[in-house]
């Protein structure tokens, strides 16, 4: 358990530190804006390879039950989960979706794009972050492992909400502090981490 953890660990201070702006400003200047072009695909695809010894690790390392929720329960669960894998794609699209994966780069300059506060970005500042974290929470099994991995995951993706909540700031100033005083980070109708 401790194992996934550290490991988690050190995935998300590097995924972090290639997402940040002093890493992107770095490599810049010393690459030049040409090679720009392809970070953010490069970034995506280097996020799911990375993560994938996670996934093996907590598949093969040994492992116990933790819990099991009994039918009709679990089936319920599995519903949530299947509800809220649509949602995160409905939140994906919702955004800039070729700029999110990487290729709109490829074929042209990126600009700095508008904040999205309609659909289901209406009622929380992050659905991506929201339904993800359901995804996991709502399995209906539990074993030690996969408790670490997504009690790891779990805490990166809330000190990721911090720094992507200050890029957010300094990218969309006193449009984005409007938009976080009424909208809750990631409950409907829960406003905390900063929120008035």
């Amino acid at each position: 358990m401790l194992l996934l953890i550290l490991i988690i660990a050190l995935w998300g201070i590097l995924h972090s530190l290639l997402a940040s702006l002093a890493f992107k400003n770095f490599l810049r200047r010393m690459s030049g804006d040409q090679l720009m072009q392809f970070y953010r695909l490069v970034y995506n695809i280097f996020a799911v390879i990375s993560i994938t010894p996670v996934l093996y690790l907590m598949i093969a390392l040994p492992d116990r039950t933790l819990y099991q929720v009994p039918p009709p329960w679990n089936f319920f669960m599995r519903v949530g989960q299947a509800i809220s894998v649509i949602f995160l794609l409905t939140a994906v699209l919702q955004t800039d979706v070729l700029s999110f994966i990487g290729l709109r780069q490829l074929i042209a300059e990126e600009r700095a794009g508008s904040l999205v506060t309609g659909g289901l970005y209406r009622f929380v500042r992050h659905p991506l972050y929201t339904f993800s974290l359901l995804i996991l929470w709502l399995s209906p099994a539990m074993t030690v492992n996969s408790f670490a991995v997504y009690f790891a995951l779990t805490i990166y993706v809330l000190i990721g909400i911090l720094f992507e909540e200050r890029k957010l700031l300094r990218e969309f100033g006193p449009e984005y502090v409007n938009y976080k005083s009424i909208t809750p980070m990631l409950i409907p109708g829960i406003k905390f981490g900063g929120n008035k």
